[in-house]
C-alpha cells in the first residue's frame, strides 16, 4: 500500500516542480494579491454600485442620511455638481470621515520634482488642483475635490504603510488619531482655506511665533511616546506628542504644512513636518520634497533627525468630518 501511494505522489510532484520552475517572481506577487483581495460575488458588486445613487457632500451625509456604517469607496457630489469617489471611515469614533487627500514620499532624494505635489514650489495646499485616485493613495500622492469643497469641522490622520490596498488600510496603520475640537470651524471649514490664511511659502515668518495653530488629539492608534519614537532622536527634544500642527517655520523661514501627531518647539520642523520647502542654499533644495528632511541622517535609519523607517515609507491620509 505504502508503495503504491508513492507512485501515485510521484506525478503530483512532478507537476507542482514544473509549475514552480514555470512561474515567474512577477506571476508569484500577482497570484499572492490575488488571494489577499476580497472575493466579490455579483450580488456584492451591485451593492458596491449602487453607492453611486447616494446623494451626499461628505461621508457622514452619506451615513446620517443612509445608515452606511461600512468603511470603503463611495461616491459624493460637490457643491457644483461634480462627482467623485473617495473612502469613507464609517466606524472610527462614530465614523463620517471623508478621505480627501494623502501625501506620499515618492523619493525622498529627488527634491522637489514631479512627485513632490505638496511641496510649496508647487502650492497644493491652498488651491483646487486634484490628483491621483483613491485607491493608489497610498502609492501615490491625492487629493480629491473634498479637500476644498466639504465644510468640516474636525480632522483625522492615518499614517499607512505604502502599497496597501485600502481594504487594509485600517490594520495596517502605524498610527491613527482625530480631533474632537471642531478647529476646523475657525479657519473656514477645510485646509483649502486654513492654508490661505498660513501659506506654506518661503520666508512668511520667524519660527515659533509665526506658527499656525496646533491641536490636540485623540489616538485611535498610538500615544505621544510612540509617536515621538517615529520621528528621529535629535527631534524628540523638539517637539510633543498629542496635538496635529499647521504651517510650522525653520529657522531658516522655509515653511511645512502639517506636523503629524506632534507640536514644534523648536525651529528644525524640517524633520518632522510634511509638506514644505523654499530654502535653497545656493541653489541646492536640500528642504525641498513632501517629507523635507526626513533622511537627514540616512534612509530610515532613526539617527541623528532621521525618522524612521516605518514613518518615511508610509503615506499620510488626510480625512474631514
Amino acid at each position: 500500500m505504502m508503495y503504491q501511494a508513492f507512485l501515485l505522489a510521484i506525478p503530483l510532484l512532478m507537476v507542482f516542480q514544473t509549475s514552480c520552475i514555470n512561474t515567474s517572481p512577477l506571476d508569484s506577487v500577482k497570484a499572492i494579491e490575488q488571494a489577499r483581495a476580497p472575493k466579490v460575488s455579483l450580488s456584492r458588486l451591485d451593492e458596491l454600485r449602487n453607492r453611486a445613487k447616494f446623494i451626499g457632500r461628505s461621508c457622514k451625509e452619506v451615513k446620517d442620511r443612509y445608515g452606511q456604517a461600512e468603511d470603503g469607496l463611495y461616491y459624493l457630489t460637490t457643491s457644483t455638481g461634480v462627482v467623485y469617489q473617495t473612502f469613507c471611515d464609517m466606524t472610527t469614533a462614530g465614523g463620517g470621515w471623508t478621505l480627501v487627500a494623502s501625501v506620499h514620499e515618492d523619493n525622498i532624494y529627488a527634491k522637489c520634482t514631479v512627485g513632490d505635489r505638496w511641496t510649496s514650489q508647487q502650492g497644493n495646499w491652498a488651491n483646487r488642483k486634484t490628483f491621483g485616485t483613491v485607491e493608489a493613495a497610498t502609492d501615490d500622492d491625492f487629493k480629491n475635490p473634498g479637500y476644498y469643497d466639504i465644510d468640516a469641522e474636525d480632522m483625522s490622520v492615518w499614517h499607512v504603510p505604502n502599497k496597501t490596498p485600502f481594504y487594509h488600510w485600517n490594520l495596517a496603520a502605524i498610527m491613527r488619531y482625530h480631533t474632537e475640537r471642531r478647529f476646523l470651524h475657525l479657519y473656514g471649514g477645510n485646509l483649502y482655506y486654513l492654508f490661505h490664511r498660513y501659506p506654506v511659502e518661503y520666508n512668511v515668518g520667524k519660527h515659533l511665533s509665526d506658527n499656525g495653530p496646533s491641536i490636540p488629539i485623540v489616538y485611535d492608534l498610538g500615544d505621544k511616546e510612540s509617536t515621538k519614537m517615529f520621528y528621529g532622536p535629535y527631534s524628540g527634544g523638539e517637539i510633543e506628542g498629542g496635538f496635529i500642527s499647521f504651517r510650522a517655520i525653520n529657522h531658516e523661514r522655509a515653511a511645512t504644512a502639517i506636523c503629524s501627531g506632534v507640536k514644534p518647539k523648536g525651529g528644525n520642523v524640517e524633520h518632522y513636518c510634511i509638506g514644505g520647502g523654499g530654502f535653497f542654499p545656493e541653489g541646492n533644495p536640500l528642504q525641498c520634497g513632501d517629507f523635507t528632511g526626513f533622511a537627514w541622517n540616512g534612509y530610515g535609519t532613526h539617527i541623528g533627525f532621521s525618522t524612521s523607517k516605518q514613518m518615511l515609507e508610509s503615506a499620510v491620509l488626510l480625512f474631514y468630518r
